[in-house]
């Protein structure tokens, strides 16, 4: 009986805190393991960059146009989905050279 009193706190220790990191520190090791050139990332310093070359441990990521920094697989710290492409609309102006109104003709 004292033995089952010793163990269940223990039990339920590893169950609430120890298991869920185990998980979690998997999946950490499988993302990483699974990037691919392409794959836009995050690194653990918050710099955003697109995947361009994979090596074993090294990986080469592009953070703007011409600038990429070598990092380890480690340092990734998640994969994120494609960058938005926002398309902005110009405004059309009249002969007047004025901007049309977001409301409508009928604004007096």
């Amino acid at each position: 009986m004292e033995v089952i009193i010793f163990l269940l706190p223990l039990a339920l220790l590893w169950v609430l805190m120890i298991r869920p990191q185990q998980q979690r520190v998997r999946q950490a090791r499988e993302m990483t393991a699974s990037l691919e050139v392409g794959d836009e990332v995050v690194t653990a310093g918050g710099i955003y960059g697109t995947v361009t070359d994979a090596d074993d441990d090294i990986l080469s990521v592009e953070v703007a146009p011409g600038v990429v920094l070598r990092v380890l697989r480690g340092a990734i710290a998640q994969r994120v989905g494609p960058p938005r492409e926002y398309e902005y609309e110009e405004d059309d102006e009249d002969e007047t050279g004025s901007v049309d109104s977001p409301l409508g003709d009928d604004e007096t």
